[in-house]
């Protein structure tokens, strides 16, 4: 009698059966979880996302009212909210008291990041001063980035209260002496200013909107797995398409760029593209993954696609209510956009042309990645590069077999 072959032969024969099992199943769940998250997410909420519970934030402003309110603060916070960051900032005009309160400290320890905006009067308030000594602890004790932000001051003149700083901030202590303030508070608060102080912050003296987007790509950078799309862990074969599609997008990286990714249904051109968003997410303020453009398309319609990237971008909610103003929108409000978009599972080059027709639609090193089961698709809609996706080899075959199938 022979002996039965269990070996690597077996397992070579064994695996592309395994496979086209793993991918049909793979499909259906695919379907399955894209009509469930368009169902329970609507429009728009692909990549922006809201505190779920009271007093927990991704960035904490503390800020002097009367310095910057109205002014660099204003700006700031609203280009973190336009980033779709979760973000707090306080409001003076409720404050009642000297004692801060409980749900500022909460705010304070429930944020990711924390962004003290020193500008001259900061130190003349007992509420920033009493913020900031909060921050310094949540950063020793819970590793929380404390990010400073030295507004028309020098970062050594809060450190030693010296300056235009010092001067307001020693005004105040002298009124705080005579009303015998603790002084145990008074050195807490100078511990805290010379603690930051030594922090890498940013300084701000000049140009205001480019430090506000500096200051908000530095944020999406520390924030950046709240951005990330969901993929499967220990990937089989994708390090090596991932490097040729980097490869390319890394030499044009300057220039807005249309990428295709084409292959057969399964094989993984969504979980590439998705792979490549990750990695860039955090080079962009503005981010849109839609998904299973193909059935969307037939269930819900191009307006329901154009507004979910409207609302993506622009954070604006049915912002269009016809095809041809879709496409006027898109192509003139995202021009001075720098957009990452992936346009997943397109099976008609309408879809492409109703979302993201031309490169001029969009602002300089735009990235805009499609895949596709169809390269007539990509080649009508004239994509910068177009990568085929190709099968697993005999050796990747039987790692994905030998994870899978016992």
């Amino acid at each position: 009698m022979h002996r039965p072959i269990f070996g690597r032969s077996f397992a070579v024969l064994v695996a592309p059966v395994l496979l086209s099992v793993l991918a049909f199943n793979f499909l259906n769940k695919k379907k399955t979880s894209a009509r469930r998250n368009a169902e329970d997410v609507g429009i728009g909420t692909s990549t922006s996302m809201t505190a779920s519970t009271r007093n927990c934030y991704e960035v904490f402003l503390s800020f002097r009212g009367t310095d910057t309110r109205k002014g660099f603060t204003d700006h700031l916070y609203n280009g973190l909210i336009d980033a779709g960051i979760d973000a707090f900032r306080d409001n003076e005009e409720l404050r009642q008291g000297e004692n801060i309160r409980p749900e500022l400290l909460a705010a304070i320890t429930n944020s990711k990041i924390l962004i003290p905006i020193l500008s001259v009067n900061y130190g003349t308030s007992s509420w920033c001063l009493d913020e900031l000594v909060q921050m310094m602890e949540c950063k020793d004790k819970n590793g929380q980035i404390v990010l400073p932000i030295f507004y028309n001051v020098k970062p050594a003149d809060v450190g030693h209260q010296i300056g235009s700083f010092g001067d307001a901030f020693q005004k105040r202590e002298k009124r705080l002496r005579k009303r015998r303030l603790d002084p145990t508070i008074l050195e807490k608060w100078k511990k805290a200013l010379l603690e930051v102080s030594t922090l890498k912050g940013y300084e701000a003296d000049g140009y205001e909107a480019e430090l506000v987007k500096s200051i908000v790509r530095k944020v999406l950078s520390e924030l950046k797995k709240k951005f990330e799309l969901n993929i499967s862990e220990n990937l089989v074969g994708i390090d090596g398409h991932m490097k040729e599609v980097m490869e390319f997008m890394n030499n044009k990286s300057h220039a807005t760029l249309f990428v295709g990714i084409h292959g057969m249904g399964g094989i993984g051109k969504t979980t590439l593209a998705k792979a490549i968003y990750n990695k860039l997410s955090s080079q962009f303020e503005h981010r849109s993954f839609i998904a299973d453009i193909r059935e969307s398309w037939k269930r819900n319609g191009v307006l329901y696609l154009q507004n979910w990237l409207i609302k993506d971008i622009l954070n604006r909610e049915n912002a269009v209510h016809d095809k041809d103003g879709g496409i006027n929108f898109i192509s003139s409000r995202f021009k001075d956009k720098k957009v990452l978009l992936l346009l997943d599972d397109v099976d008609d080059v309408d879809q492409v042309r109703c979302l993201a027709s031309n490169h001029d639609w969009f602002s300089l090193g735009s990235t805009i990645t499609i895949t596709t089961r169809n390269k007539g698709v990509l080649e009508e809609a004239r994509v910068d590069h177009n990568y085929e996706h190709e099968v697993l080899d005999n050796n990747q075959s039987l790692i994905m077999f030998s994870r899978h199938a016992f």
